[in-house]
């Protein structure tokens, strides 16, 4: 599972580690969109950032903390997705190109706009509130 949340601090951010965000915080639940090859490679297709680039950014699924040997653990998304997300129009295009991608071969592309549509509400309220975007991963 992969939760993205939007929080004030990697601090309150790291602190969703026992019980996860939700319910603390503003939350998109998924299963298969991994912060680091996934969400860059949205963020590339977002911004026209090149996906090496987004990768070497310190925040790329960065781990705050990890519990349970690597199976718990809550990672810094791009403020690039964030900014992304916040300012894309035309999400259902973008769906169907995000789906041409390997790590998404088979997903529906009107599944992913609507997540993609989620994930615009959560950035651009986290834009709004100078928040920053997490990723909390169980696996």
């Amino acid at each position: 599972m992969y939760d993205y949340f939007a929080a004030p601090s990697d601090e309150l951010a790291a602190a969703t580690i026992d019980g996860g965000p939700v319910g603390l915080f503003r939350t998109v639940e998924t299963k298969a969109l991994d912060p680091v090859v996934v969400m860059g490679q949205l963020e590339e297709l977002l911004t026209g950032r090149p996906y090496d680039d987004i990768t070497d950014d310190p925040r790329c699924g960065h781990a705050l903390v990890l519990e349970e040997d690597g199976e718990v653990l809550v990672l810094t998304v791009t403020d690039g997705v964030r900014d992304g997300l916040s300012e894309a129009s035309g999400l259902d295009e973008i769906a169907v190109a995000w789906a041409r991608i390997e790590e998404l071969e088979g997903a529906d592309p009107l599944v992913l706009a609507g997540v993609l549509h989620e994930l615009k509400a959560l950035a651009v309220e986290a834009v709004k509130n100078g928040e920053r975007l997490y990723c909390w991963v169980c696996v």
